[in-house]
């Protein structure tokens, strides 16, 4: 097999409402979401044929690397494609990490794309988003990589004409580590008033007030900071403003060419 080498730059993404509805019998939570993807990326490239590895470089990484989304997309196509090669893995993280953006869930599904188009597998859509969900509840969003309205743990997915290209979106990462498990301990699963289907529907202007994080009450009650930054990026002109996910990246979304000065790490994008 000749020698390939591939790069690709895995994106993030921001939820730009998540209500938590039910508790499952699974263990999981139904919720409901909006996801949208933004060009803060890392890089991932890919070597093949090569020994099994991976390698990383940018921001630390924790855990072993042989526990790697990566290594473990590779791992789930392996065993049902026995003749694809061992590959050599390195990955440039630059998307925050913990912070409620789904970088590692971007570089597992990005993984699954590359692998699937270098070995030609000619996986369809759907058995993609089937594996993407073996890896992780934000994974299958990844295959997609376009705004979406979310239902079930995240996977369910409904393609949204949501076009936010004439914004300025800012997103500051505090560097504040908030705990999956003990935020989902914080909140009391309920229907929601008004569904975050119907209100992404609003214009951008009456978003304040109706789309709503249920993560943000308890979050904020811990790490006031943070309701801080959103009170902030409001004076400084945002027209929304929230937290993404479990946190703790906030994102600003302000007219184009809007600024948002903090002493905190942050994205333009």
């Amino acid at each position: 097999m000749p020698f390939f080498r591939m790069i690709v730059f895995p994106n993030c993404k921001i939820n730009l409402g998540l209500h938590i509805i039910r508790k499952r019998t699974d263990g999981f939570h139904d919720l409901e979401t909006v996801f949208y993807p933004l060009q803060l990326t890392d890089a991932l490239e890919v070597l093949s044929p090569g020994t099994l590895q991976f390698h990383s470089s940018g921001i630390d990484i924790p855990g072993a690397a042989a526990d790697n989304l990566c290594l473990k997309a590779w791992h789930l196509l392996k065993k049902d494609f026995p003749f694809i090669p061992e590959v050599d893995i390195h990955l440039h993280k630059h998307i925050p990490i913990g912070a409620g953006l789904g970088g590692g869930s971007a570089d597992a599904a990005f993984m699954l794309v590359h692998l699937n188009q270098r070995f030609q597998l000619e996986l369809t859509k759907e058995q993609m988003l089937a594996y993407a969900a073996m890896l992780g509840s934000d994974c299958p969003f990844f295959i997609l990589n376009r705004a979406c309205y979310a239902t079930g743990r995240g996977e369910v997915m409904e393609p949204l004409e949501l076009d936010l290209k004439g914004c300025t979106i800012v997103l500051v990462y505090p560097g504040i580590h908030v705990n999956t498990g003990w935020a989902f301990k914080q909140l009391t699963p309920r229907e929601p008033e008004v569904s975050l289907k119907e209100v992404i529907k609003r214009p951008l202007e009456e978003w304040k007030g109706l789309m709503k994080n249920d993560f943000e009450i308890p979050i904020f009650e811990a790490h006031p900071e943070l309701a801080a930054i959103k009170e902030e990026m409001y004076q400084q002109g945002s027209v929304y403003a929230t937290m993404s996910g479990s946190g703790s990246a906030m994102v600003g979304i302000f007219p184009e060419g809007g600024k948002f000065k903090t002493d905190y790490k942050s994205f333009i994008i």
